[in-house]
């Protein structure tokens, strides 16, 4: 049985609206940002499939080029929006801007090149191989610790249909009587179809592998993070602590850890409410995370006791950037006067007689407690 481009076409639309509306059951309909931008594409890109197909039924030249410049727009829409689900799964990728603006000039092009269809045609498919391409490379790069091999069959997808595109492009360029539209039933362009619906499926899979490596990304997030304040719990706080620890211990780098205790927290609560006592702990939080730098780990370990590691930092080092904490938290304070708090801290360095992290907790627990036995407010540093 002969296969036709248009019936390929129609098979090919059929699945993404399948696949589109079958995403939402099987993820649940509270989908993430990324999730959603996945099937947001197979949306649109079954909307563009749809154009190319009634493009071809139109009698009216105009008409049917207005239909195949919305179809070359609904594609690059539809690989813009696969962008995003890729920059949510693995952040910022590069690219972006240039495949956005593709979007525009794309159907731009084919309108202003429509009276000849070499030329409309190569425009199209050369704007379609640089969204495969610049699809495959945000797979890739920059370099994540997240992404498993689902990015691989999206970037082996995204080449593959990038060189298929590149054939039609050289049969509607040099072989144009052969390639007279988007159905011309040319070998090259059935089997471009059948590769298509093969890509669509593989690309639906590891849409769903990668739905699930972010499922469960967030389950380890919220194991290790205090849900009040988004600083790692002390779940999180006993991962990767004793690994930041052992790294400085091997590399005989200085590690600085400091222990702080807000003053009189339970007032607060008792003459203020707990609601009062929580945009404390979040403003604390806050100023931590401002404060710190991307290699530091800040924890709440729980109640109103903070801890803060401080890898590759002296004592001075580390003396400054407790000043500075201090500072910004005076300052939120003298914004809003009912969040106003101060703490007490006890400072250690790393010291060769420390084996474990829990060593070094203990020291700087100890000048935390002589902080408040000094009068809180202040930091005091273990010997």
């Amino acid at each position: 049985m002969a296969l036709d481009v248009e019936s390929l076409l129609v098979v090919n639309a059929a699945n993404l609206f399948v696949m589109a509306a079958t995403l939402p059951l099987i993820m649940g309909h509270q989908l993430s940002k990324a999730a959603a931008s996945a099937r947001n594409s197979l949306l649109v890109q079954a909307l563009g499939v749809l154009a190319i197909v009634v493009s071809g039924l139109w009698s009216s030249q105009w008409a049917n080029h207005l239909t195949s410049a919305l179809a070359v727009a609904l594609l690059a829409l539809g690989h813009w929006q696969m962008f995003c689900a890729l920059e949510g799964w693995l952040g910022p990728r590069r690219g972006g801007l240039l495949l956005k603006s593709t979007i525009v000039l794309a159907p731009l092009g084919y309108l202003l090149l429509s009276q000849s269809f070499p030329n409309r045609t190569a425009w199209a498919n050369l704007m379609m191989i640089l969204q495969m391409l610049l699809l495959a490379q945000a797979t890739l790069w920059p370099a994540t610790r997240l992404g498993g091999r689902w990015r691989w069959v999206i970037f082996g997808c995204s080449v593959a249909m990038a060189l298929f595109t590149g054939a039609r492009t050289v049969l509607g360029v040099f072989f144009s009587d052969q390639y007279t539209n988007f159905l011309a039933p040319h070998p090259v362009n059935v089997v471009s179809m059948l590769a298509a619906n093969v890509a669509l499926v593989l690309a639906a899979v590891a849409t769903l592998v990668a739905w699930r490596e972010e499922a469960e990304a967030q389950l380890r997030d919220q194991a290790y993070t205090d849900a009040l304040t988004d600083l790692a719990n002390r779940h999180g706080w006993s991962e990767r602590a004793p690994v930041l620890f052992d790294q400085a211990r091997r590399h005989s780098h200085p590690l600085a850890l400091i222990m702080l205790d807000l003053d009189h927290f339970k007032r607060i609560n008792d003459t203020q409410g707990h609601e009062t006592g929580d945009q404390v702990l979040q403003r604390v939080s806050q100023v931590l995370r401002e404060n710190r730098r991307t290699s530091d780990l800040a924890a709440r370990l729980g109640g109103e006791e903070f801890a803060v590691l401080l890898p590759q930092t002296s004592q001075e080092a580390a003396l400054l950037f407790e000043q500075r904490l201090r500072q910004a938290l005076y300052s939120a304070g003298q914004s809003q006067p009912l969040l106003a708090v101060d703490y007490s801290a006890g400072l250690a360095m790393l010291a060769p007689f420390d084996g474990n992290i829990t060593a070094l907790m203990a020291r700087a627990d100890s000048a935390l407690y002589q902080a408040k036995a000094l009068g809180r407010g202040r930091l005091e540093i273990a010997p």
